[in-house]
Order: structure tokens, then C-alpha cells, then sequence
């Protein structure tokens, strides 16, 4: 090969290395779902989607109902304009002919396929890096149940008595349940969230109805002791090579627990930071870090407790492995109360996750 020719090659590299260089991520922000709460998710989906940097990132929101998975027409199309993902290779064909794969998954879809490792395991089998924990971790961390069990005995996480039901099992009778539990207790769906389907049970009368509306949301159902306390809820992420421990935020609801209405219709009034005691703030920090280490996650979490009224202690509830991102949601307060915007955030978390 001449050295004009060898030249010209090498140009030609290097122009091509700068265009890769330079190629924003391809991001698919997924949002919809099959659970009660494809709602919230939607608006979740939105606000992630326009706080993403725009010099960095190619958004798209991609929703997703059963078999249906598309991209949101305003993004690419003209509105009315059908366009399906490919689930072949998670690509769609842009109105102008442009065959577009996605590089990124940044999944944002509460309850199932989303939170309980469906979504996660096809991402992997796509090699598509994405922003939540493994398949194996959502799934358990989807599960109250096992997401306890996993932790029980860690240092710093008290953990409530409870019973669990599956589909099928015999109801204990209620008189058994109450002197196991007392009164008041949750009768919860186990595999769920945004409080669907949960009730307090105050009388052995509420017993058979609240296990049937737990019942209607998930196959197993939760029945769990009571702790009189103050609810709390701790963020915690890893990204740009630090883990970052997020503000505490206190939920003082109108209700008398923090149910779908006090999360979402403005019936709970939240403080980030919470007026807590140093110490109490200190143990907070040391289970949230105990149960994100323990239980494996990755990306952004938020993990629930309930602060005992006598002992002060910390009463694990669940982890949330994708946490709200809409107005409304606890985590971008927590975020703005460490200093860091939203899109700034999910930029670490993109960067974190993608390695």
C-alpha cells in the first residue's frame, strides 16, 4: 500500500474513532408496565425523560404494556404515529428510515415486569446495560417475604413478626392470628407496591376482606405485626465510584399509614431532611448501607423503615429497587437536598451502570 494510500486509510480511522467518540448513548427511559401502578410509572417515565442531559444522552420513552412495547410518538413521529420496538435486537425504525438500537435501558416501571426482574432478564439476554439491580435481586427484593428473610439477623435491621399466605393455603383462624401478631397489624400484598391492596386491620372481622384485596394484587399475601413509630424512608445509590448515602426523609401522613393516596394525592406531608437525632440518623444510614450491601443492589434505592416509638430502632419494611422519579416522589427530593439535580444524578447512575 502506497503511503498516500495508508494515509488516507488512517484518516478515515480516525474520523470514524471521533464520530464513536462522540455518538451520544441511545437511552430508552421505559415506563408503562401490568401492575396498578403503570400510572405512576408513566409519570415517572416523563419526568426522567425530559431532565436527561441532552449533550450527553439520546432519550427516548419507550412504554410498555404486555406484548406491546413502543416509542413514545412525540419523541420521533408525528402524534398517532405507531412505532413498535423490535424485541429481536431492542431497536425501532425511526420515520425516516434510520434504524436506531438502543444502547441503555433506563427502566422505570413499578411493579411487574419492572421491578420483579422480568424486564432485567431480558435486558441481559439483549446485552443491554440498564439501571436497576440484576434479575436475581429484583425478584427478591419484589418479594417482602424473602427480601426479609434475606436480611434477618444483619446488624442494625429489626424486623416485624409476620405471617405469609399463598394462594391456596388455609386462613389461620383469626383468633390464632391476633395472638401471634396483636391488634393493630398489615395485611399486605407480597409482592407489590405504592400500598395497593393494604390494609390495617384493627378487628378479627377485617381479617377475611383486607386478605382478599391483598389477594387481588399479588399471589401471597403478608400478614404483619404492627410497629408504633415514625416512617421513614432513606435513599442510597452508587455512582461515580462512591456510594452516596441520601438525606432521610420523613412521611407525616393525614392517613393513618402511608397508602396510595398519601403518596400520590398529596395527603402526607414529607420533610428532607428529617428532623430526627443524630443517632437515629446514624443507625438509619447504617441499615440502609447494610441492606443495599447485603441484598446486592445497584443504581438508585430507596429502603423504608419505620422508627420505633419506645426503642427507637429501625424497623425494616421493604426496599424499593425503582423507587418514583415524578413530582411527587421522595427521591428527587432527597437528591436535591444532597446538592445534586435530578439529571445530574441519573447521569452518575448511567455512567456507574454502564461499565
Amino acid at each position: 500500500m502506497s503511503s498516500v494510500g495508508r494515509c488516507n486509510r488512517l484518516q478515515n480511522f480516525g474520523i470514524g474513532f471521533i464520530l464513536l467518540m462522540a455518538r451520544k448513548k441511545v437511552v430508552a427511559v421505559i415506563a408503562g408496565g401490568d401492575s396498578s401502578e403503570d400510572v405512576i410509572s408513566y409519570k415517572s417515565g416523563a419526568q426522567v425523560y425530559g431532565c436527561l442531559d441532552r449533550e450527553s444522552f439520546e432519550p427516548y420513552l419507550v412504554v410498555l404494556r404486555g406484548t406491546s412495547w413502543r416509542v413514545n410518538p412525540s419523541d420521533a413521529a408525528p402524534e398517532g404515529a405507531v412505532l413498535p420496538v423490535d424485541l429481536n435486537d431492542f431497536s425501532f425504525t425511526a420515520p425516516d428510515g434510520r434504524h436506531v438500537k438502543f444502547d441503555y435501558a433506563l427502566i422505570q416501571i413499578h411493579g411487574t415486569p419492572g421491578e420483579n426482574g422480568i424486564l432485567q432478564g431480558y435486558l441481559e439476554l439483549m446485552r443491554v446495560p440498564y439501571s436497576t439491580c440484576g434479575p436475581e435481586v429484583s425478584a427478591l427484593t419484589f418479594d417482602k417475604s424473602l427480601c426479609k428473610l434475606a436480611l434477618r439477623g444483619k446488624p442494625g435491621i429489626c424486623l416485624a413478626k409476620e405471617i405469609l399466605l399463598r394462594r391456596g393455603d388455609p386462613v389461620p383462624e383469626a383468633e390464632d392470628i391476633i395472638k401471634e401478631l396483636g391488634l393493630p397489624f398489615f395485611i399486605k400484598p407480597n409482592a407489590s407496591g405504592s400500598s395497593f391492596g393494604v390494609t390495617k386491620v384493627k378487628t378479627a372481622e377485617q381479617i377475611g376482606p383486607a386478605i382478599e384485596a391483598a389477594f387481588a394484587e399479588s399471589d401471597a399475601v403478608m400478614l404483619e405485626q404492627f410497629v408504633d413509630g415514625r416512617e421513614v424512608s432513606c435513599g442510597m445509590m452508587v455512582a461515580g465510584g462512591k456510594e452516596w448515602i441520601l438525606p432521610v426523609t420523613e412521611l407525616i401522613s393525614e392517613k393513618e399509614f402511608f397508602d396510595f393516596e398519601a403518596k400520590y394525592e398529596g395527603a402526607c406531608r414529607e420533610v428532607t431532611p428529617a428532623d430526627l437525632p443524630a443517632e437515629v440518623v446514624a443507625r438509619l444510614n447504617e441499615a440502609t448501607a447494610t441492606a443495599y450491601r447485603t441484598l446486592g443492589c445497584r443504581g438508585v434505592v430507596r429502603v423504608d423503615f419505620i422508627i420505633d416509638r419506645e426503642s427507637g430502632l429501625p424497623y425494616f419494611i421493604e426496599v424499593n429497587t425503582t423507587p418514583g422519579m415524578s413530582a411527587a416522589s421522595i427521591v428527587p427530593q432527597q437528591w436535591r437536598a444532597a446538592g445534586l439535580t435530578m439529571g445530574e444524578a441519573f447521569g452518575m447512575i448511567i455512567n456507574e451502570t454502564s461499565k
